[in-house]
């Protein structure tokens, strides 16, 4: 199976690779040329477009960052496709954006699926990606193989557009859960208290989260450095957000958290790791110990 990758950045690069190391043929397009170096040194073939890297491909993935550029690569991808080509967009979008292009995709003949995934760039790297998958069971098990490749947990949700919504509840999940192990660990700080210590003793408890674990020793570390940036969960955010106005849901937790992830990238942190956060709350509170 020949397969191409549009986007190259923090997340599609690793993928790439590990796609690579499974063995499969891959085609790629960027639109700067040092995006591709890492990538064609192992093997991948460079193509002179999206409409080519199609041509060339039985399945097309991409990995960008909103709904406005996912619907310019799909229409490339259908300028190109061959018979029967799947395209598996696995950026996050709006379950209505997603349910709306592969609409338009499948009357041009390509099946699309949304396929976002959680785990970061240090998921993307190793190879243990979350892949929550949207769309018709055929072309899922023929995109199965590849996504395995790139991720340890793959399920399909359901029909088009339930990739995206599971992906809004992670991102309700994580996005609060980071929101309240920066909160704590500030009150613990502004109490006087061991915020190392804290955490070791929640771990052992019912609070016990990934997040607790993960996030909460890289606050503690102060590693801002982006696996995912915050700007990014900020636009995860207002994506689960305009679904609940659209939905006529309360979301009150996500919604705070929405505000808080508004205030960090207003506070010129967007381009950190959403663990950032603590900063906020540092900055919030009379500056960081």
């Amino acid at each position: 199976m020949n397969l191409g990758f549009i986007g190259l950045g923090l997340m599609g690069r690793p993928m790439v690779l590990n796609l690579r190391k499974a063995g499969f043929a891959v085609s790629v397009w960027a639109r700067r040329e040092a995006s591709l170096t890492l990538v064609v040194a192992a093997g991948a073939v460079a193509r002179g477009s999206i409409a080519e890297v199609a041509a060339a491909s039985d399945l097309v993935f991409s990995c960008v960052p909103d709904a406005p550029q996912v619907a310019e690569v799909a229409q490339a991808v259908a300028d190109g496709a061959r018979e029967g080509l799947v395209y598996a967009d696995m950026s996050t979008i709006a379950p209505a954006a997603a349910r709306e292009i592969a609409a338009d995709l499948k009357a041009r003949g390509v099946i699309m699926l949304d396929a976002p995934v959680s785990g970061g760039e240090a998921g993307a790297i190793a190879g243990t990606l979350t892949l929550m998958v949207g769309g018709e069971q055929a072309a899922f098990d023929k995109a199965l193989p590849a996504f395995q490749a790139m991720g340890q947990r793959v399920t399909r949700v359901g029909d088009s557009g339930a990739g995206q919504v599971a992906k809004a509840c992670n991102q309700i999940l994580t996005g609060v859960g980071v929101a309240a192990v920066a909160e704590a660990l500030n009150f613990a700080r502004m109490s006087g208290v061991d915020g190392a210590r804290v955490r070791e003793v929640l771990l052992g408890g019912l609070a016990a989260s990934r997040v607790l674990d993960n996030h909460g020793q890289r606050m503690l570390d102060r590693n801002f450095k982006p696996g995912f940036k915050a700007w990014m969960h900020q636009k995860d955010m207002r994506i689960v957000m305009e679904e609940a106005h659209r939905l006529g849901l309360a979301l009150p937790a996500a919604g705070a958290t929405a505000q808080l992830f508004n205030a960090l990238v207003g506070n010129g942190m967007g381009e950190e790791d959403s663990v950032a956060m603590l900063q906020l709350f540092e900055t919030m509170s009379g500056g960081a110990a």
